[in-house]
């Protein structure tokens, strides 16, 4: 079958971009990629070859006014869906939009997450936090939030079939009220051959992945800070944050390095190249993973597949993966929580290697291939039922004459 996947915006080393390079690696099925926003040198190399068509673009930053004019481009703009079999939207709320002018061609959602702006108690609240200084944002993101769940519970009504990728995003879109509580949930995964276990385990506790407010890496160098002030014994140890800064995050960059100042065992990596992050990863004592509501979390698997414990927030995505005490530790967001992880860690490395071999064990039950054919039997079943539901509504006088 043709399908073709909606995506607004291509741009990062994100986990939309990397499932999308997954499925064109593993999937049975002839993919279009569609998108309003592609930046090849910002996102993964892989992607270059997969004849991604941009349609005109719209805009990553998030001001109320740039997401509005985001908004219409993507509600007013109909697809090049001619020749395609179904349309497979990865959702992470805007996205729906397209759904308005889809024609007849059946739709799946792939869902991250239902807009988290709209539909996570825990993503207004930080959000909040992080933009201070205006009185008129709450009210204003209030009644923005809103005015998108009525029209996105509507445009939910439009898919012929709804994935989840994790459950805690099944969560989310059942106290939505945008779907049942049997939409399936099928886990992206990692591809396990290309995390190659070293047996290193230097004095280096790693973050990677983007360098973005979600991401609550504030969080991490506080508690890492406060751990070398109780225990500074561990001062060889350091903590270093490999990722990428797309230019709305520039100012939040700013203010972590501001916030690291005057502790040199702390080290920004901007940018690396795949084999230098890889490497970072690889000879890491332990992965660090803060982000306060995560939907799902690829880094986690990567970091669990390496033989790499993880200390991870005990909230969303990370609760599925990681097992608390078997593969790395699940605490609570604040310095003292995640300084105690680390504490523990430093203090252990033979912990460290065993809670790592069960952390690579764990991993290999989240498989690329197995999502992308469970994914492609899923989309098989739509085509197939929408086709045999208009058949059913061909009148038997059209039928003949046909």
């Amino acid at each position: 079958m043709k399908i073709a996947a909606y995506y607004p915006w291509v741009y990062l080393h994100g986990g939309p971009e990397r499932t999308i390079a997954a499925i064109l690696a593993h999937s049975r099925h002839e993919w279009t990629v569609l998108t309003n926003r592609y930046e090849p040198e910002a996102t993964f190399p892989g992607l270059k070859s997969a004849g991604i068509i941009e349609l005109p673009r719209v805009s990553v930053r998030r001001s109320f006014r740039d997401v509005s004019a985001a908004a219409l481009r993507l509600a007013l703009q109909k697809l090049p869906l001619e020749g395609h079999d179904a349309l497979v939207v990865f959702c992470e709320g805007l996205g729906d939009l397209v759904l308005l002018r889809k024609g007849a061609i059946p739709a799946v959602c792939l869902c991250f997450t239902p807009l988290r702006a709209a539909f996570d108690a825990h993503y207004q609240r930080e959000y909040l936090a992080h933009n201070t200084g205006r009185w008129w944002r709450e009210p204003l993101l209030a009644l923005y939030a809103a005015g998108f769940r009525a029209i996105d519970r509507r445009l939910w009504r439009r898919y012929d079939g709804i994935v989840a990728i994790s459950g805690e995003v099944r969560r989310r879109i059942v106290e939505g009220r945008l779907a049942s509580a049997d939409v399936p949930v099928y886990y992206p995964g990692v591809d396990l051959p290309r995390f190659v276990p070293t047996g290193v385990y230097e004095p280096n506790f790693v973050i990677p992945g983007r360098i973005m407010w979600t991401k609550n890496l504030q969080l991490a160098i506080d508690a890492f800070r406060l751990f070398l002030a109780r225990r500074p014994e561990h001062r060889a140890f350091t903590l270093t944050i490999a990722g990428y800064v797309d230019r709305k995050s520039e100012s939040y960059y700013a203010m972590l390095r501001e916030r690291a100042s005057g502790v040199p065992q702390i080290r920004f990596v901007v940018a690396p190249a795949d084999e230098e992050l890889r490497t970072l990863c690889a000879n890491a004592y332990a992965t660090l993973y803060p982000p306060f509501n995560e939907d799902w979390g690829l880094v986690p698997l990567e970091a669990m597949a390496l033989g790499k414990p993880v200390v991870a927030v005990n909230r969303g995505g990370p609760r599925e993966s990681v097992v608390d005490g078997d593969t790395g530790y699940l605490v609570d967001p604040t310095p003292e929580c995640f300084a105690a992880a680390i504490e523990r860690l430093a203090d252990d490395p033979a912990l460290v290697r065993r809670l790592g071999a069960r952390a690579r064990a764990r991993a290999a039950a989240f498989d690329w291939t197995a999502f992308c054919e469970r994914l492609d039997t899923y989309l098989d079943v739509v085509v197939t039922r929408q086709a045999d539901f208009s058949r059913a509504r061909v009148p038997p006088d059209a039928a003949a004459q046909a």
